[in-house]
């Protein structure tokens, strides 16, 4: 989520806003949403005023530099900033539903709070009811969406309804879909396009449940893929690349390839440098180069059992070059940077890059280096 500084209208109230052109303002004004005008003059602002003195009262104006048409906000007024939960022109859409999870894996980016976060539910579905574009996915984070019940089958219909052609991920640890009940009550039915993202660390309990730091969490997980496969919905299992996964990696390729065939893909991850990671930093800093031939043995099993897979916020040349062709650009843009030996290779329009917080001297720092000659 990015914030930006901004000048508002002296009336501008909490809550979600789109950003519209002055210009455009007509063609898209609906009663039931609120709206800030992009002005950059007293005239402007003058004819944003007039607005309102005709009875346009959800129409305002925003000043700001770092702030694009289209954009949905939410306005943070007492620190003149606006936090921007949604903007067209980004390659990724993704909204978070809740800070809640039942997990406290290793290398959490974002460590769990237990605090009553059910506002943010109604705030994603202010989004995306404000969303002029509608991206091909969306993504649904938390926490732990599944936590939310009932509320996150309304969030899945609401983008459905709004955005009818949009998919949705939801990236979840699939414990709760272990429930009959829960599993009927969310994926019953259910006319969004949505494919469930859900992480599995290890063939057995002991190595699942070490991982994501929840006794029993390993049963739970396997029991909701089963019920999402009974539902007949899309899964994508992934698998983030710390030490205690990369020592049992190929064992557990080969395990999904024999008895999980139904999973759509499976996505290999680089570590987000942040949260839970930065305090487990010696499970969770791993330089992939040293990791080739396990990456390479994996990789054989998923397509000996004809599992697709990609890899995901890995640089290109931290990977063996036969694998390159699998990467993914997929860091969210706003934490996304290239190192200064990026700017001359030739694959650097193609390469997910780092996530921003590599800065501060997480690996792979070693393996930035030229490559000479396009491989992809």
């Amino acid at each position: 989520m990015r914030r930006v500084k901004a000048k508002l209208g002296d009336t501008v109230a909490d809550g979600v806003c789109r950003l519209v052109e002055v210009d455009l303002l007509a063609a898209q004004w609906q009663p039931d949403l609120r709206f800030l005008v992009i002005s950059a003059s007293d005239e402007e602002r003058s004819r944003v005023e007039q607005f309102r003195t005709a009875g346009l009262l959800n129409v305002d104006w925003i000043e700001s530099d770092g702030v694009q048409a289209g954009d949905v906000i939410v306005p943070l007024v007492n620190r003149d900033e606006v936090a921007v939960l949604h903007r067209p022109s980004d390659q990724h859409h993704s909204l978070q539903l809740t800070n809640r999870c039942n997990s406290y894996c290793l290398m959490c980016s974002q460590p769990p709070t237990q605090a009553n976060d059910e506002w943010m539910v109604q705030e994603t579905v202010d989004v995306v009811r404000h969303m002029a574009h509608s991206p091909t996915v969306l993504g649904l984070s938390g926490g732990e969406p599944l936590l939310l019940g009932a509320k996150l089958r309304d969030v899945l219909e609401c983008v459905g309804d709004w955005h009818p052609e949009t998919r949705v991920e939801v990236l979840t640890n699939g414990r709760l879909l272990a429930s009959a009940d829960l599993s009927r009550l969310i994926l019953d039915d259910l006319q969004t396009p949505t494919t469930w993202l859900v992480p599995l660390y290890g063939h057995a309990d002991f190595l699942h449940d070490f991982v994501v730091q929840a006794p029993g969490a390993y049963e739970q997980t396997i029991e909701g893929l089963l019920n999402l496969q009974a539902y007949r919905q899309p899964v994508q299992l992934r698998i983030v690349l710390i030490k205690p996964v990369l020592e049992i990696l190929p064992e557990l390729c080969a395990f999904i390839g024999r008895n999980l065939p139904f999973v759509k893909e499976v996505s290999l991850m680089g570590c987000e440098p942040i949260g839970f990671a930065l305090a487990n930093r010696e499970l969770c800093e791993v330089d992939l180069v040293d990791w080739h031939e396990t990456l390479q043995r994996s990789a054989r099993y998923l397509s000996r059992y004809a599992v697709p897979f990609l890899f995901m916020n890995v640089p290109l040349c931290a990977l063996p070059t036969d694998l390159q062709q699998y990467a993914h650009r997929s860091i969210s843009d706003w934490k996304n940077v290239y190192a200064p030996e990026c700017d001359t290779c030739v694959v650097k329009s193609d390469c997910s890059g780092f996530f921003a917080w590599h800065e501060r001297g997480w690996k792979p720092s070693k393996t930035v280096q030229l490559i000479k000659e396009s491989t992809i």
